[in-house]
C-alpha cells in the first residue's frame, strides 16, 4: 500500500499542473462560449438565454458558435490555417527525412551538423519571427539587398498576400525541420542493417533500397511526425504576430490570431472563447489520433 501512495504522490504534482493549466482554462472557456462577456462594456459575463426566457429562445445559447459559423473573416482563418497546417506539415517531414537521411552516416562532419541542427529548434518562435521579419525587411533587411542587386526596387516581400503567407511558413519549417530530423535520425538506426545490406548484395540501388527497404520500415515514425506536426502548426501564432501581425489585411491571419483579436483586441471573451473551441475540436482528434499511433503494438 505504502508503495502505491508513493507512485500516486510522486505523479500527484504534475496532475495539479495539468488540471490548472489545461482542463481549467478548457472547461472555463466552454463556460464562457456560451455567455456574453465583452470586457469593454461589462466586469462580468451574462448567460446568452436563462430557462425564464422560454424553451422556444433556447438557441440563443449557442449565439457564439452561430455567429462563428456564419462569420466570413473566421472562415477566411481556417482556411488560412488549413493551408498553412497542409504545407508546414508536408514540408517539414519531407525536408527533416532528407536531412536524415543525409546526416544518418558517420563520419566528423555530419556528426558536426547533427549538433548543430538542434540551434533553429532551440530558439523562441517569437525570436525567429523578429529575425524573419527583419530579413524581409525592403529597406535594410537582407531580401531589400538582394532585390537591389538583382534591380527588383518594388519587391515587398510583407506586403504581398501570397509572400507574406510563405515567409510565415518557412519560419515555421525552419523552426521544426531540425526537431523531426532527429527523430528520423533515431529512427533510422533502428532500421535492420541486414535487409538493407541483402538488398545491396541482390544488386538493389541505393535510391531503391531507400524506397522497398528503409521507407516502409519508418512508415509507423512517419505517421506519428506528421500527426504531431499538424498538431503543432494548427496553433501557430507567435511568428503569424512578429511577422505578418495577420496581413496584408486577412491573408495570413490563422484561427489562432483571429481568437487572440477577438479576445484581446475587441474584448469579446464570449465570442473568442466559442472560436477556441472550434479549434479545440480538430485538436482533439488529432491528438487522439497521436495517443493512438503512439500505442500501436505496445
Amino acid at each position: 500500500m505504502s508503495e502505491r501512495l508513493a507512485k500516486y504522490g510522486m505523479v500527484a504534482p504534475g496532475i495539479v499542473i495539468v488540471l490548472g493549466t489545461a482542463l481549467y482554462p478548457l472547461v472555463t472557456t466552454f463556460y464562457l462560449s456560451f455567455r456574453d462577456w465583452n470586457l469593454g462594456r461589462a466586469n462580468e459575463s451574462k448567460s446568452l438565454w436563462m430557462p425564464s426566457d422560454g424553451w422556444s429562445q433556447i438557441g440563443y445559447l449557442f449565439e457564439n458558435y452561430t455567429r462563428a459559423v456564419t462569420d466570413p473573416s473566421m472562415w477566411n482563418s481556417a482556411w488560412v490555417t488549413a493551408r498553412f497546417t497542409v504545407a508546414a506539415t508536408l514540408l517539414t517531414v519531407g525536408f527533416a527525412l532528407a536531412i536524415a537521411v543525409l546526416l544518418f552516416r558517420g563520419g566528423i562532419v555530419r556528426a558536426a551538423l547533427r549538433s548543430i541542427l538542434i540551434l533553429p529548434f532551440a530558439m523562441s518562435p517569437a525570436l525567429i519571427g523578429a529575425l524573419w521579419r527583419f530579413m524581409a525587411n525592403a529597406d535594410f533587411g537582407l531580401a531589400g539587398a538582394i532585390a537591389r542587386a538583382l534591380h527588383l526596387h518594388d519587391l515587398d516581400l510583407l506586403g504581398n498576400p501570397t509572400a507574406a503567407f510563405w515567409l510565415v511558413l518557412s519560419s515555421d519549417v525552419w523552426h521544426w525541420t531540425p526537431y523531426f530530423a532527429l527523430i528520423f535520425i533515431g529512427a533510422l538506426a533502428s532500421v535492420p542493417k541486414e535487409t538493407q545490406e541483402a538488398a545491396e548484395i541482390d544488386g538493389a540501388s541505393p535510391l531503391r533500397v531507400f524506397f522497398s527497404i528503409t521507407l516502409p520500415q519508418l512508415v509507423p515514425v512517419l505517421a506519428v511526425a506528421l500527426v504531431l506536426k499538424a498538431i503543432f502548426a494548427l496553433k501557430v501564432f507567435d511568428q503569424v504576430v512578429m511577422i505578418t501581425n495577420g496581413g496584408p489585411g486577412q491573408a495570413t491571419q490563422t484561427l489562432t490570431h483571429f481568437i487572440y483579436f477577438q479576445g484581446f483586441k475587441y474584448l469579446n471573451m464570449g465570442y473568442a472563447s466559442a472560436l477556441g473551441w472550434l479549434l479545440v475540436i480538430p485538436m482533439m482528434l488529432l491528438t487522439v489520433l497521436y495517443v493512438r499511433l503512439t500505442q500501436r503494438g505496445k
